[in-house]
């Protein structure tokens, strides 16, 4: 069941931002770090502008200070209506929660509590109650950022109104792994690679030039053609399945050239045909 409003929380350092970001891409109008006390009030907008707010989803974390976390529990009661809101809520190990801060050198919120472990903690516990009443927990420890934008999409992209709600094409580079959490994989490493013509190693699958090169040969265009009439085929029969959200990747070598190429071509031609497409380019977006 969908809701106008989606309330993002989880501990520093989860991933809440990839979060919002992920929600964007759903169409989402995204509010980060809300103070809580403006949360009814907002709540309230959202609701008497469905037209102008049909989406909306807000990151409330640990920055409004722990006055803010203990309450926010007595906020979201204060909610209008018994489906006002949905709430996401992210959870990591504390092991990867440290990793995490010593990597990036950021500062933990409640670090005035004491040192990063002992902030995590007093965090944990400030958030417990929030965390009992998530519609939706994602653990953290061990997504990066592609899997966990595909988990968010999978968690809240379901839908009263719609079966398959969106398809997810990313690209990808074998030597680097096929992605996880994925429903089909597709292989283009038979097609003309762009690498090994003068001038066009330095290119993406994006630009100009390497379009054109890969445009030129037939068989790129009867790859397409193939995969675009595949998923056309079976899209409905996922949808029956009562799936909301559908991860098709398509691979290369690199995952820069080829790859790149056919899932923005493939999604440009699915989007005029009325298919809500997220696209992911897994190794430029590294």
């Amino acid at each position: 069941m969908s809701s106008p409003l989606v309330i993002i929380s989880g501990l520093s350092g989860s991933g809440k931002t990839v979060a919002l970001h992920a929600l964007e891409d759903l169409g989402y109008y995204c509010v980060d770090n809300l103070p809580g006390g403006l949360l009814p009030e907002l709540a309230r907008e959202v609701r008497s502008q469905p037209e102008r707010y049909p989406r909306v989803a807000i990151g409330i974390d640990a920055r409004s200070g722990p006055e803010g976390l203990e309450r926010m529990p007595e906020l979201l009661d204060s909610l209008p209506g018994s489906r006002a809101f949905r709430l996401l809520f992210l959870d990591t190990d504390e092991k990867v929660l440290v990793r995490r801060f010593s990597e990036t050198r950021r500062r933990h919120p409640l670090s005035d509590l004491g040192g990063v472990e002992a902030a995590i903690a007093a965090e944990r516990e400030l958030l417990a109650p929030i965390r009992e009443r998530a519609d939706w927990v994602i653990d953290t420890s061990e997504s990066n950022i592609h899997q966990l934008r595909r988990q968010v999409w999978r968690a809240i992209g379901v839908t009263e109104n719609e079966s398959v709600q969106s398809l997810v094409l990313e690209s990808f580079a074998f030597k680097r792994g096929v992605p996880r959490d994925v429903d089909m994989v597709f292989d283009a490493r038979c097609l003309p690679n762009p690498h090994w013509q003068p001038g066009l190693r330095a290119h993406t699958g994006l630009e100009a030039p390497v379009r054109r090169y890969l445009e030129s040969h037939a068989i790129v265009g009867e790859f397409c053609g193939d995969v675009t009439t595949f998923l056309r085929r079976w899209l409905p029969a996922l949808a029956e399945d009562q799936r909301s959200l559908v991860t098709v990747a398509v691979g290369c070598t690199g995952g820069q050239h080829r790859s790149v190429y056919i899932v923005d071509r493939i999604a440009g031609v699915l989007r005029e045909e009325g298919v809500r497409v997220l696209v992911s380019h897994r190794e430029l977006e590294q």
